[in-house]
């Protein structure tokens, strides 16, 4: 038993380091070449072969047996009732802060998970699109609370995971453009019988109490059947947060579509000053409030190191 498993036997999760958990890996090989890598990183974010050999693939693999055990479940039970429905998809939740690096994590997996022949239609959903259209944000003053639990539609979200958790052949989901910085109307996503749907998003792992009547008695993370949290410490993802900004400053914001082109014509240190004032006075403050603390509530947790690299993995317990 190594040291960090000694460690780790009386809470709820077994800690691994990425030495540790690359040995996971075993025999698997590996069929990403060089091009395939590029659409899968994001901005400013490393991306290697090395991280998906030692980090990636053996949590695919670890995904693919709880799937395969939940098709084999699923084939036991119909037997057993001697029923014939169909199985429904198999949900995995993402979650993190802005700017963790979730959004790449799901791309990965995404890309991963379609080699296994058992479950080769994989989908993924972002929770960007349940947003509330600017408009309705503005009327209700919360354009500088988007990304705050309050800012989503999140009974469209859970009638939309309800709906595919159900079994339902094709559901709708809404589109969300980050040059518009809004959801675009009467743009959809269409999700039709996958065998895994990964949800990513900033809110996928919130519960919020019940103070009005009205709130929902289920909330997202109720459909998932395995989650995860992208971890790094506040400080690595503020600089994360702040060179994403200037890169786009002089990329996607030079465009007149851009919502956000009112800062193209910045410089460098003002930039800078403004990414930093948008981090401390909206992002810094959702993430400790509503992000941060829904970290154990995840089956596995991906901690980064100031490299943006993962450094450790701690799963939960079966």
């Amino acid at each position: 038993m190594t040291t960090s498993l000694k460690r780790e036997r009386y809470t709820p999760y077994i800690t691994f380091t990425r030495k540790e958990w690359a040995e996971r890996s075993g025999d698997a090989m590996l069929q990403l070449h060089d091009y395939d890598l590029e659409p899968l990183h994001g901005m400013n974010e490393p991306l290697t072969k090395e991280e998906i050999q030692q980090v990636y693939l053996p949590l695919a693999q670890l995904l693919n047996l709880y799937v395969t055990s939940s098709q084999q479940l699923h084939n036991a039970t119909s037997k057993f009732l001697s029923s014939h429905e169909s199985k429904v998809p198999y949900i995995i939740g993402i979650a993190g802060s802005v700017a963790v690096g979730k959004s790449t994590t799901a791309r990965v997996l995404q890309r991963l998970l379609q080699g296994w022949s058992n479950h080769p239609k994989v989908d993924l959903v972002t929770t960007d699109g349940f947003l509330y259209p600017n408009k309705v944000l503005e009327a209700n003053n919360l354009m500088n609370r988007k990304g705050f639990p309050e800012s989503y539609d999140i009974k469209r979200l859970i009638h939309f995971l309800a709906d595919v958790k159900s079994g339902k052949e094709k559901v709708a989901a809404p589109l969300y453009s980050h040059l518009e910085y809004d959801v675009l109307p009467g743009q959809l996503q269409w999700i039709e019988r996958p065998d895994i749907v990964i949800v990513e998003g900033v809110n996928v792992l919130q519960v919020r109490p019940r103070q009005q009547q009205k709130d929902p008695a289920v909330y997202v993370s109720d459909f998932f059947d395995f989650s995860i949290y992208v971890d790094a410490a506040e400080k690595d993802i503020r600089k994360w947060y702040i060179s994403r900004f200037e890169t786009l400053r002089k990329t996607a914001f030079q465009s007149p579509d851009s919502f956000f082109h009112r800062y193209a014509h910045l410089s460098d240190t003002a930039t800078v000053e403004l990414a930093t004032q948008i981090w401390e006075d909206i992002n810094k403050p959702n993430l400790e409030q509503n992000i941060a603390p829904t970290k154990f509530r995840s089956s596995l947790i991906l901690e980064k190191g100031h490299h943006h690299f993962v450094q450790s993995i701690q799963l939960r317990k079966i």
